[in-house]
């Protein structure tokens, strides 16, 4: 039985819910198109040839071309050599790779700077890069190899193919839409990404339009900049939605997919062992150990604990706060699109995901000036920071709650109403319930993109905010290198759960 409901209407509170939420997704967008428009078409013809526009256009794409292909290499690779063949210890390779994720960007610039404080430019905004994001590719592709029907695999054997001809011609194909998905996600973290880049003194569009801020605040510059990071972010979702077409891989029958046999490497395991060993000691190693180092050459001196005792307080609360009210503005999205259909279905659910792509600096940028124009109470306070994690981080919950709330049976549904319990009732007694698991997930996902979270936190948080990577930034912007091992530390420990949760519900074999 179909698990949507045929032709349930959403009520006019869930109505009203999604068309403010709708309409406040499209702020970005209009804040860049309305900045353009009342720039003119020469000024803003003259801003957009500046030589300055050129740079960073070419650092900008030269960063992502380089990087996503890097990153997809490795976290092919790497996924390739855990999950299917007889490498020693894949129990204990599995979740290192995936650890990366718990150390944000900007923190892995610090590390890397502190080992090398000449490390500046285009190869060392790849490096960090690379090595921060390649876990967005290698968590999709291990988790599809282990969903694959090997069958494909021995036939292909079979007939003659070796382990490099089946792995190009039946695995890999396979892999296509977790590799695209990754990809963008890397691509729009790029275009995103401030902390690291200015650590390292790499000039992107993105640390150009800060700074642009900083000197003149809504200024023409800065809006024509954010135009183009806009443009280039729209850019990169047409094309991974042209490569990945309609796509789909499934695998015919029922029940648990069997594992595969792993292939035999021989005399190959110890070059795959160093080269996994290399990789996680450059992506995890090297942070984990700046970070203790620089607290032991700082010792007991730079543990201000009431400082760090609150931000770590005013970090949780705004995470917590944010990740709540995120979660429960999912619940009417994920209602429209599972229980409705047709184009306003699509319609809802994709209008947040083009939102949430876009760069922080943007959305930022975008509530600040409506705030001050629109609604001036709003400006220089929590509400405007929490909305702005909402627009940002929506779709981490909606996910979950999208996947959870699909899983409800209507029919339990039906058979409250039929009872007499309002539509409230039986949301509150028997769909929340049922979806707390999947929200809870989403919720831990928002909890920690909001707690790592630097460049709009910078722009929009009233002043007396000290998160913890508002901390680690100000003193790190200042070399006291040391003095930042303390909120770097604390910030790679809040991440670490929900990065486990991650590994656990990407690698589940689920049934068919």
């Amino acid at each position: 039985m179909s698990r949507r409901a045929v032709g349930t209407r959403p009520g006019p509170v869930v109505s009203a819910t999604v068309g403010v939420l709708v309409a406040a997704t499209f702020v970005p967008l209009g804040y860049v198109a309305w900045a353009v428009v009342s720039i003119g078409p020469a000024q803003a013809y003259a801003l957009l040839v500046r030589p300055r526009v050129g740079e960073l256009l070419v650092n900008t794409v030269s960063l992502v071309v380089i990087t996503v292909p890097l990153c997809a290499l490795i976290g092919v690779g790497a996924a390739w050599l855990v999950e299917r063949t007889d490498l020693p210890g894949r129990a204990w390779w599995r979740p290192i790779f995936v650890a990366p994720l718990a150390v944000p960007a900007f923190v892995n610039s610090y590390a890397w700077t502190s080992v090398v404080p000449t490390m500046h430019g285009l190869g060392a905004g790849v490096l960090v890069s690379t090595l921060s994001y390649f876990p967005l590719i290698y968590l999709p592709v291990l988790a599809t190899l282990r969903r694959l029907d090997p069958a494909v695999e021995e036939t292909a054997r079979a007939l003659g193919s070796d382990s490099a001809a089946v792995f190009v011609r039946v695995v890999l194909p396979q892999l296509r839409l977790a590799v695209l998905g990754g990809g963008l996600l890397i691509g729009i973290h790029l275009l995103a990404e401030y902390g690291a880049f200015a650590l390292l003194r790499f000039d992107t569009f993105t640390t150009a339009i800060f700074q642009q801020f900083q000197a003149t605040f809504d200024g023409a510059a800065g809006s024509m900049l954010a135009a183009v990071l806009v443009l280039f972010c729209l850019v990169l979702l047409v094309i991974e939605a042209a490569a990945r077409g309609n796509a789909r891989y499934a695998r015919i029958g029922s029940g648990v997919a069997r594992s595969s046999t792993p292939l035999r490497l021989g005399a190959n395991t110890l070059p795959a062992e160093l080269a996994l060993g290399g990789l996680a000691v450059l992506a995890l190693g090297v942070p984990l150990w700046t970070i203790v180092r620089w607290l032991w050459i700082g010792g007991a001196g730079i543990w201000d604990l009431g400082d760090l005792t609150d931000a770590l307080a005013q970090t949780a609360g705004l995470a917590a706060f944010a990740a709540i009210i995120t979660t429960a503005l999912a619940f009417p999205i994920a209602w429209v699109a599972v229980r409705t259909s047709g184009v306003l279905a699509r319609s809802v659910e994709g209008a947040n995901y083009v939102t949430s792509s876009l760069p922080g600096i943007v959305t930022a940028l975008a509530l600040v000036s409506v705030a001050i124009h629109l609604a001036r109470p709003l400006y220089q306070t929590l509400a405007l920071v929490v909305g702005a994690y909402v627009l940002m981080f929506l779709p981490r919950a909606l996910v979950n709650v999208r996947a959870g709330l699909a899983q409800v049976p209507i029919g339990v549904e039906q058979a409250s109403r039929s009872l007499g319990v309002s539509a409230g009732g039986t949301f509150a007694r028997v769909t929340l319930p049922l979806t707390a698991p999947a929200a809870a997930a989403g919720a831990s996902l928002v909890f920690v993109a909001v707690a790592t979270e630097l460049t709009a936190t910078l722009l929009l948080a009233p002043t007396g905010t000290r998160t913890l990577s508002m901390r680690f930034w100000s003193l790190s912007s200042e070399l006291d290198y040391a003095a930042a091992a303390p909120y770097a530390l604390v910030m790679v420990v809040l991440a670490i759960p929900v990065t486990l949760v991650l590994l656990r519900q990407s690698t589940r074999l689920v049934t068919r």
